[in-house]
């Protein structure tokens, strides 16, 4: 997995590529919470995305979380079929705030 990080406005964005998995989740979990208090906003831009785990969803639901704690957004941008597919199946669609 590769992350890379922007800003677009007064939003974090992290582009993630690859798998997100069991492997890979803790390193986007790092960087999601190297971000906390630095913006109100974050999107994650998952259109390279090939793949995501139930690691990958704590992680997603994780940062969700904290977003809404901080009365902030989080948003899942340029979601492909195949992750859109998982996100339906678990629920996560009604969840997650999808672009």
């Amino acid at each position: 997995m590769n992350i890379t990080e922007k800003i677009e406005g007064a939003a974090n964005v992290l582009i993630v590529e690859g798998r997100l998995d069991t492997t890979t989740a803790p390193a986007l979990e790092a960087k999601i919470k190297s971000l906390e208090g630095t913006a109100k906003d974050l999107i994650l831009d998952l259109a390279t995305l090939e793949y995501v785990s139930s690691a990958g969803l704590r992680v997603l639901l994780g940062a969700q979380k904290y977003y809404n704690s901080i009365k902030g957004s989080m948003v899942l941008r340029n979601v492909n079929k195949d992750i859109m597919e998982v996100l339906e199946l678990t629920g996560f669609i009604d969840i997650l705030t999808i672009e």
